[in-house]
């Protein structure tokens, strides 16, 4: 930045990224106000006389702009009659046509040339009745759409290896002509795709795949859908790890007493139990001994609308016990959403207390607001995001003495 206010090439480029920054996605997809123009505020005749050297260099270094070809645009000169230093010639505005000026002036051209490029291409894949141009695409295609929007994906597409791109366009491809398909994500017979990359990207096959879907009328909305259903790929089970801890119970079902199976075939269990435990940790749930009339599930993390759907727990008694921390309360406001009934066990602050020595710290504490937490549960829960018992407090369930834990799951089973 020059003096008394006025940019030079520095400044200027300090200007242009922080507007890069905030824009270059945007861009992407067409948007701005382009041409863009940048006032360089000349001096006036009083600050020009105080400052001679000063001026002169500021006049200098832009007559080397206009010369310079990694500083592209149109600059503007202004002259200037001033009674007391005669006619100047002043450099006034620099005027830059389009977002690849700004990318040259920042040295980001070859990763935007990229990322424009494959901008395109994911276009002409993904929206292939429209213009593949960005800065015709953002005002709909000619199906009269929505655009095509990819500027959120910009580094991706500016840095990602040829091939990485490569396989993108070909998934892509592979499920818009094969929609419905019913294959395994493994099964995919695309040369270079496996499960670890289908993983890494599922992300950006959601976005992409929604927005074509919703171009071309299907109804999908990017974030409102997962990438089974957009792709038309078969889910794998979803399972679930249940202990039966009655003998009585044991029976009905052949003996087994450590199920693993598909949570639709858990919930066909023909089974009654007369209480349900749920354990955040697996070997938490192993740790249990027989229990009358008791069942234990297992690990289930934050996935537990799942325990709606199982009928033999509907109306009878539940009991949650995750970890002390601010996560395993927001897992318990969360299975309150489906199952309102269930109370927490040795989730309490004797409990946290007792085992001060086991303390471990939370890295990322849990957001958002827990409304479905007992009074008593939102004071532990509130201590723990204030720092009331020490900073980032956390005791992770297996933490907890085994014999304190097995009593209070022993009282438990009498509670009303």
């Amino acid at each position: 930045m020059a003096g008394a206010g006025r940019l030079d090439p520095g400044g200027v480029a300090a200007l242009l990224r922080r507007r890069w920054n905030g824009g270059r996605r945007t861009w992407l997809d067409g948007a701005g106000s382009w041409p863009l123009s940048i006032l360089l505020h000349p001096p006036t005749e009083r600050e020009a006389a105080q400052d001679l050297a000063g001026v002169r260099d500021w006049i200098e270094d832009w007559a080397a702009v206009g010369t310079d070809p990694q500083r592209p645009g149109e600059l503007l000169w202004t002259e200037r009659q001033w009674p007391g230093l005669g006619r100047q010639r002043l450099p006034e505005r620099l005027v830059l046509a389009e977002p690849a000026q700004v990318a040259a002036w920042l040295g980001e051209q070859a990763p935007w040339r990229v990322a424009w490029a494959r901008a395109v291409a994911l276009r002409g894949l993904l929206a292939p009745d429209g213009d593949s141009d960005p800065r015709a695409a953002v005002n709909g295609g000619a199906t009269g759409g929505p655009a095509l929007r990819v500027g959120r994906h910009y580094d991706w597409l500016a840095d990602a290896q040829p091939a990485d791109f490569e396989r993108l366009l070909a998934v892509l491809g592979w499920l818009i002509a094969h929609p419905d398909s019913g294959l395994y994500s493994r099964q995919l017979p695309i040369p270079g795709i496996d499960t670890k990359w289908i993983g890494a990207q599922r992300a950006r096959l959601v976005d992409l795949l929604a927005q074509h879907r919703q171009l071309y009328g299907a109804g999908a909305t990017p974030g409102d859908a997962d990438l089974y259903s957009l792709a038309g790929l078969r889910r794998e089970p979803d399972l679930m790890r249940v202990r039966i801890l009655d003998p009585a119970l044991r029976a009905i079902v052949g003996g087994l007493g450590d199920i693993t199976a598909p949570v639709e075939q858990i919930a066909a269990l023909a089974l009654a139990p007369a209480r349900v435990f749920m354990v955040e940790n697996l070997q938490t749930g192993l740790a249990f001994d027989d229990l009358p009339g008791s069942v234990c599930c297992m690990a289930r993390g934050y996935a537990v609308e799942v325990f709606a759907a199982i009928p033999w727990l509907r109306n009878r008694p539940c009991h949650y016990w995750g970890d002390l921390d601010t996560h395993g309360f927001a897992i318990l406001s969360r299975l309150r959403s489906h199952l309102p009934g269930v109370r927490s066990l040795l989730m309490d602050a004797e409990t946290l207390l007792r085992h001060r020595d086991l303390w471990q710290r939370e890295d990322k504490p849990a957001a958002g607001p827990l409304a479905r937490l007992t009074a008593d549960e939102r004071r532990v829960c509130e201590g723990l995001l204030t720092h009331r018992w020490g900073e980032r407090v956390r005791l992770e369930q297996e933490r907890i003495e085994w014999g304190y834990a097995w009593q209070a799951i022993r009282a438990a089973r009498h509670a009303p």
